[in-house]
């Protein structure tokens, strides 16, 4: 298919003061072999010294050895740095675009002197196996962030061990069934309650626990349903998910109450704080009666979402739960003044990950949390909220989209959009209008299943963005929704200029063709016969 040609627009409208141009993009498009076929054999980039015999483990037993060395490819210095740095002009980023639309992933940006801090080689260089006394500094720093997360969140200990949010969810989920069991009302209690618009993981993560979910949905005005909530609470209940703000944008205003309601029947509450970015400051979980939270340290706080890791998860809870948070904890003796991991509690329910965390991560976290203070986390949120509704407030003027409920109403720090009016109208989806974004530099999420809101358009603009940047956004989805009804075959074919065309579906959906490892790439696509 023919490129289309780079993005402009007309010199009387580029003089308009104030209106965004549209800036020319062309992605750079290697014609790149995987790293297994390149390189020639003998070619070294590192000589590796041999370890001194003194360090040698024991052999390897024979049959745990392989048959043949693994087939590395074997490539110079210059040959990696050419290869991995052709890839990564084939990658769109938050370091070169502007990424508001992660949606619930929060990608702001994240200061670079942070990974100053974790290269340096008192934090890169430490094993997770050195002895206690000898990694003070980490320990310091892990046990420092847990005190501030306790202060942001209002509750009295926290665990920094799950390795992302979906795992802190997780652990939390596993601290209310050991509450539970501890108590003898596990075989009672098996039911746990969330809504449709808090995250996916809420429910996979009861369920994967052993529990059976109950969904609520919205009511009319988009709030999670009352009334259903009333009708869904009992003896069987073992604890409230929620989300809030929702993955909607909207708050929850009468979410002490949802609280009470579950309290009143004998349930925990945990607070999916992933969406935290634009409550900071202002509302606390404890504030609101919360037992059990967590946070995304990768979303809320600053730390690379790296393409879905490593992640870093917080799990706060009140003293009446903290026998069960995951072990080790960090312990601080004020007598000695010195920390330690404190790795015999008995009700814990256990190891989440291997050692303790993602621990450059961590440090990051602290390191973003001290540079802003109090007031700065007050006013990162405060500036999340006032981009979102500003951004809410471009988007709502262009052709074809709606915002679905609290007609009129601000959001917090997203908002879900809906490309339905635009659909019925020219049969395009949301999904085209993402892949057409690619040819503007940018991109889009539409929305985690199920599509509640129909043709979803998901944006979470952070404190990261200048309002120039908001309005280039917004400039950009006016005109592809201009393109979609007067040229609408230039997005049902979108992307011209990215790296690729359109991902064909069989590779996701069709298990004959996937080929997750070199020797399946080696059979399914390059043919070669007698591999399994």
């Amino acid at each position: 298919m023919t490129a289309h040609a780079p993005v402009s627009v007309a010199p009387e409208e580029a003089r308009i003061v104030g209106k965004p141009r549209l800036r020319r993009f062309q992605q750079a498009s290697w014609d790149e072999k995987l790293i297994f076929e390149l390189g020639s054999p003998g070619e070294r980039g590192v000589l590796v010294p041999s370890a001194d015999p003194s360090l040698e483990r024991p052999a390897i037993p024979a049959a745990l050895r392989r048959a043949e060395p693994p087939a590395l490819p074997e490539m110079s210095q210059q040959q990696v740095l050419r290869h991995y740095l052709r890839l990564s002009q084939e990658t769109l980023g938050a370091d070169l675009n502007i990424d508001v639309g992660q949606g619930t992933c929060t990608m702001k940006y994240s200061p670079k002197v942070n990974d100053q801090f974790v290269r340096d080689p008192r934090i890169a260089s430490l094993h997770p196996l050195q002895d206690e006394d000898t990694v003070q500094g980490v320990l310091g720093i892990i046990h420092s962030l847990e005190q501030l997360l306790k202060e942001i969140s209002g509750m009295d200990r926290v665990s920094l061990q799950p390795g992302a949010g979906s795992a802190a969810i997780y652990t939390n989920v596993a601290m209310i069934r050991a509450h539970f069991a501890a108590r003898g009302e596990l075989e009672q209690r098996d039911e746990i309650i969330t809504t449709i618009f808090s995250h996916p993981s809420n429910a996979a993560c009861a369920k994967t626990a052993g529990f059976k979910v109950i969904t609520l949905h919205p009511d009319p005005d988009g709030y999670p349903d009352i009334e259903a909530l009333r009708a869904a609470v009992g003896p069987r209940t073992a604890a409230l998910l929620i989300t809030n703000p929702e993955d909607t944008g909207i708050y929850n205003p009468r979410i002490e109450e949802f609280v009470r309601i579950v309290h009143e029947a004998g349930g925990l509450c945990s607070y999916d704080q992933a969406n935290a970015n634009g409550i900071l400051g202002i509302t606390r979980a404890r504030d609101a009666g919360f037992d059990l939270c967590h946070f995304n340290l990768h979303k809320t706080f600053s730390t690379p979402h790296a393409c879905g890791g490593p992640a870093a998860g917080a799990c706060a809870v009140t003293e009446e739960l903290a026998p069960y948070l995951p072990r080790p904890t960090v312990e601080f003796d004020p007598e000695s003044g010195t920390y330690r991991l404190d790795d015999d509690r008995p009700e814990s329910v256990g190891k989440m990950r291997p050692f303790y965390g993602v621990v450059p991560n961590l440090v990051r976290a602290y390191a973003w949390i001290m540079s802003l203070g109090a007031e700065g986390l007050r006013a990162a949120a405060e500036t999340a909220v006032l981009n979102n509704n500003y951004l809410l407030h471009k988007v709502r003027q262009i052709p074809g989209v709606s915002v679905p409920y609290a007609a009129g109403r601000p959001r917090v720090e997203q908002v879900r959009y809906s490309w339905q009016k635009l659909h019925e109208d020219t049969g395009l989806h949301s999904e085209d209008i993402g892949l057409r974004a690619a040819d503007f530099g940018t991109h889009y999420w539409t929305s985690h299943h199920p599509y509640v809101v129909p043709e979803p358009m998901t944006l979470e603009p952070t404190e990261s963005y200048t309002r120039a940047d908001l309005d280039e956004y917004a400039a950009i989805l006016a005109e592809i929704a201009r393109e979609a009804y007067e040229d609408p075959e230039t997005v049902r074919t979108a992307p011209h200029r990215s790296t690729i065309h359109r991902v064909r579906p069989q590779a996701l959906d069709d298990p004959a063709v996937w080929a997750v490892s070199w020797r399946a790439y080696r059979r399914k696509v390059l043919g070669e016969a007698g591999r399994r």
